[in-house]
């Protein structure tokens, strides 16, 4: 028995091995090697070929494998055929109770935005920053015109509309307006409310000239490859874009797959959006359902992408308008927010394989908090609450476990006698079994189904952006952050020791050794983890421990500590 559960947990420490160096893959920019993000199979699509003008601001959807029919407007020819700017290219800055967006007037496009009740870490007067147009970052949200030498997000608009949410006041009005281009007009109307992350944008196509025109609308978010700030080596967290349909679901597109020409997702659906994703924060851009549309990726640049969607927006008749509505979101991962948006848009806060058991753990988590008003407590009392659950399932291991415990000198004994032959020693071993009734794996089985329930919660603590900068108590004043002092991981390296003493040693002198390393080794990671992800570890082990005591107990096999000789 005792083999077979160091087999197991031998297993399961070469597991965690195979991940942190995934993970150390991706956080120096390369593809995991072992597990690669999960995109949802679906149609390949075509990667466009990059603008021939590389610049951020001149990213473009070109012809998509989809849109073949459609030609593309190249930058080069939208400078060519666009109207001198009637007044200076300036960037219009408007705030809202939650949001500060900053607009190009060059194209309507939003260049900056800036949360203002999440602040940076570390910096708490420093909103944090996702939308960005600087020399360092560039992560921006474009729309235009196709289908002609119609208006884009390279042509110069002019601005009408207030600059501020005025007290009172519930929604804030922007205006951009396009110089006749082509014999079209686009008009951009953006509408901004109050506590809301999520803006209104209409698409006016006001047709100047003489004959029917029959344009199509693009949106999409263009960002470079730089992986948000948070995470370490030993942890992060899926960057990039994500489209969602009703047939294929939530599919992540890695920057490596655009690159390679290899990018899998839906190319054409009546339903969806698209989604720059990252740790915490997200944008994306959403039609009206249904609207039948086309989907693209492409690279723009060297480490510039990107995404986005285009659809038609039907014969506009001489003199006429014709309005094409969007939504575009940019805020923070707020799970309960993101379900009342969209089908689906929840799912850009990713929790990767173990969404089916992420999403349950994330609400009962939210409901405890209702109660509580704690993160921190909330989460210890989330896995009190999974003890109790799984506390049936950790009785009979523990009590399979103090059994072994009980025949483990009869077993040793045996091993000494026999060790010269391995047939009979094996044999001898299941008699005992037998007589003894005990279930070699009984110990470890129970164990084994509540792992993937404590990895979802794992995924839960670490994805969950309300953990900024949320308190739980005394010097743990953010959740998200490291512990300053590094009490809590010396705390948790401690109770794993505690723990791992209560355990039965190896005969092997070197096995009972490489079983108190492991804990030291795979304790060292969490001294860069978030502090909630280690008060999480910290309540389990504590609750694991009191519970082996107590079985052990009743089991009439008292505690003792076994420590091997260095």
């Amino acid at each position: 028995m005792n083999d077979i559960r160091r087999t197991i947990l031998w297993v399961i420490f070469a597991f965690s091995l195979v991940m942190l160096w995934d993970q150390w893959q991706v956080h120096n920019g390369r593809k995991a090697t072992f597990f690669p993000s999960a995109s949802t199979p679906a149609v390949t699509a075509a990667s466009a070929p990059a603008s021939s003008v590389p610049a951020a601001s001149s990213a473009l959807p070109a012809t998509t494998a989809g849109a073949s029919a459609v030609p593309a407007t190249t930058p080069t020819e939208a400078a060519a055929t666009a109207p001198a700017a009637s007044q200076p290219r300036e960037n219009i800055e408007v705030t809202t109770d939650v949001l500060k967006l900053v607009f190009d007037s060059e194209g309507g496009s939003v260049v900056r935005s800036e949360f203002l009740q999440h602040a940076e870490q570390g910096q708490p007067e420093q909103p944090v920053v996702l939308f960005d147009n600087s020399a360092n970052r560039i992560y921006t949200a474009q729309s235009g015109l196709i289908g002609g030498p119609f208006p884009n997000h390279k042509t110069p608009m002019s601005f009408v509309g207030e600059r501020q949410l005025a007290e009172g006041n519930n929604e804030l009005v922007l205006r951009f307006e396009s110089p006749e281009q082509g014999g079209v007009r686009l008009n951009k109307i953006y509408t901004l409310k109050r506590g809301s992350y999520l803006v209104e944008v209409r698409h006016e196509v006001v047709n100047a000239s003489g004959q029917t025109v029959t344009p199509q609308l693009y949106v999409q978010l263009v960002r470079n490859n730089q992986q948000a700030p948070g995470g370490t080596a030993f942890y992060s967290t899926f960057t990039g874009p994500a489209f969602y349909t009703e047939a294929k679901k939530f599919q992540k597109v890695d920057f490596a797959d655009i690159d390679k020409g290899k990018a899998d997702f839906v190319t054409s659906s009546p339903d969806g959006w698209v989604a720059m994703v990252q740790h915490y924060f997200a944008s994306a851009w959403l039609w009206p359902q249904p609207t039948q549309h086309e989907n693209f990726a492409r690279k723009v640049d060297n480490g510039l992408y990107a995404a986005g969607m285009i659809a038609s927006v039907g014969a506009v008749e001489p003199g006429s308008t014709r309005a094409t509505d969007a939504r575009l979101f940019v805020g923070p991962q707020e799970e309960k927010v993101l379900e009342a948006i969209a089908p689906g848009l929840e799912l850009v806060k990713d929790y990767g394989y173990f969404t089916i058991l992420s999403k349950p753990l994330y609400w009962l988590l939210d409901k405890l908090y209702a109660v509580i008003g704690n993160w921190g407590w909330s989460i210890v009392a989330l896995v009190l609450l999974l003890k109790i659950l799984f506390y049936p399932l950790n009785a009979k291991a523990y009590a399979s476990m103090a059994k072994m415990k009980a025949i483990n000198p009869k077993i040793t004994d045996m091993r000494e006698r026999l060790k010269d032959s391995p047939q009979q020693m094996q044999q001898e071993m299941m008699r005992i079994y037998r007589e003894e009734k005990v279930n070699p794996m009984g110990g470890c089985l129970p164990i084994m189904v509540q792992i993937p329930v404590f990895i979802a919660l794992y995924w839960v603590l670490l994805s969950s952006v309300e953990m900024r900068g949320a308190p739980w108590a005394l010097w743990v004043q953010d959740l998200s952050a490291k512990d300053p002092y590094y009490i809590l991981p010396i705390i948790m390296t401690l109770t794993t020791l505690f723990q791992t003493a209560l355990n039965p040693l190896p005969p092997d002198p070197m096995q009972a050794k490489l079983m108190w390393i492991m804990p030291l080794v795979f304790s060292v990671m969490f001294f860069l983890f978030p502090a909630g992800l280690v008060l999480y570890w910290i309540t389990n082990n504590i609750l694991t421990i009191a519970q082996q005591w107590l079985i052990n107990t009743r089991m009439g096999v008292p505690p003792k500590f076994n420590l091997p000789k260095f």
